[in-house]
């Protein structure tokens, strides 16, 4: 049970590390803005998991904070 549990934290993790690295390619490669900082606000959320996985919940916390939560809709704001 113990080594089914580790096969499946793995391949989160697998899966997690590519989502953030597919996110950051997109984000640096886009043209429209808009589509930027949404980009930008998900791999915030992404990269916050990522910190609790790491057993760092204040940086995740502070991550989803300001990465997603704050500087997101200030973007978008300035956008608008």
């Amino acid at each position: 049970m113990d080594n089914a549990m580790t096969m499946v934290l793995a391949c989160f993790d697998i899966v997690l590390s590519i989502s953030l690295l597919w996110l950051a390619w997109q984000l640096l490669r886009s043209t429209d803005i808009f589509k930027a900082i949404i980009f930008f606000i998900c791999f915030g959320l992404l990269m916050s998991i990522a910190w609790v996985r790491m057993h760092a919940p204040d940086v995740a916390l502070a991550e989803a904070a300001i990465g997603a939560g704050l500087t997101g809709p200030l973007f978008l704001a300035a956008l608008r």
